[in-house]
């Protein structure tokens, strides 16, 4: 699924292309959309948030929300909400490790989880593939932090290692999805997600906003799709270094008795000998 891939190519200078009028970050038609959208799915947004905190609540101990800091507008730093995915006091080190070997190298931008990982509880998985996970911030976008539409926020220590031009894509108010989420996401790598969202920021319409809300949908399908093969191709993946690893043993320990039991007939008959010539003398 190649959505937009023909409209968007990642030869883009952000030198050769200033900000359009239309693309300031405080414009009234995209804070009443922001706000009318959310207000018409509010009464299927309210049960659907009471079920997911039940699932999270009912399969790992420890507060339903997750807080963290993230880098918006113009590097401002704001309290963005998540539901929690992972046990509580997980260690984010790797997490900084993997986000290092992605902003340095040219592959997909595949989450840690996609192919499994331990410090998420259960059910945590489906909910990042589907999305549902940031569902609280839709508090931070009623608050002015966010938009419905726009760049993804960042993690400081993200915001930290960019290069100056790769910080434009921060003069547009973060969203919770954008034009890089429903552009192959996970196919996608750092520096084809920075032109992206420097593309969006500098030429945002209102028919824009409104084509990629209806398009964030099929891409979260497409998502979660990609997640379960991904996660099934890693079990496979183990299972097959567990029969090897099984064989091995087996194949050790199949030697090692072979081994003793030659060195017990030998014993034995050495001891048989030893006593036919204590017989003979």
């Amino acid at each position: 699924m190649e959505i937009m891939s023909k409209d968007f190519s990642i030869n883009f200078d952000p030198l050769q292309h200033p900000p359009s009028p239309k693309a300031a970050w405080n414009l009234p038609w995209k804070r009443g959309l922001d706000v009318l959208l959310i207000l018409l799915v509010l009464p299927f947004l309210i049960p659907l948030a009471l079920l997911v905190a039940l699932v999270i609540s009912s399969g790992s101990h420890g507060p339903v929300l997750f807080k963290q800091e993230r880098v918006g507008y113009r590097g401002r730093r704001f309290r963005c909400y998540k539901f929690r995915t992972m046990a509580v006091d997980a260690d984010t080190t790797t997490h900084e490790g993997h986000l290092h070997e992605l902003m340095n190298s040219n592959t997909p931008m595949m989450k840690m989880d996609s192919k499994g990982d331990h410090r998420i509880i259960p059910f945590g998985a489906w909910l990042r593939a589907s999305g549902l996970d940031e569902l609280p911030q839709l508090i931070n976008v009623l608050l002015g932090d966010m938009s419905l539409v726009g760049p993804r926020p960042c993690l400081p220590y993200e915001y930290d290692k960019y290069l100056p031009w790769q910080k434009e894509r921060f003069v547009a108010v973060p969203g919770l999805t954008g034009l890089w989420q429903v552009s192959g996401k996970n196919r996608t790598t750092f520096v084809e997600m920075i032109q992206l969202d420097i593309r969006y920021a500098k030429n945002k319409t209102l028919w824009w906003d409104l084509k990629i809300i209806l398009m964030t949908v099929p891409a979260l399908l497409v998502q979660m799709l990609e997640t379960r093969q991904a996660r099934k191709a890693s079990f496979r993946l183990i299972r097959r270094k567990a029969r090897y690893a099984n064989r091995t043993t087996e194949s050790s320990s199949f030697t090692g008795a072979a081994l003793l039991s030659a060195v017990q007939s030998r014993d034995g008959q050495n001891g048989w000998i030893r006593e036919v010539s204590k017989l003979n003398s």
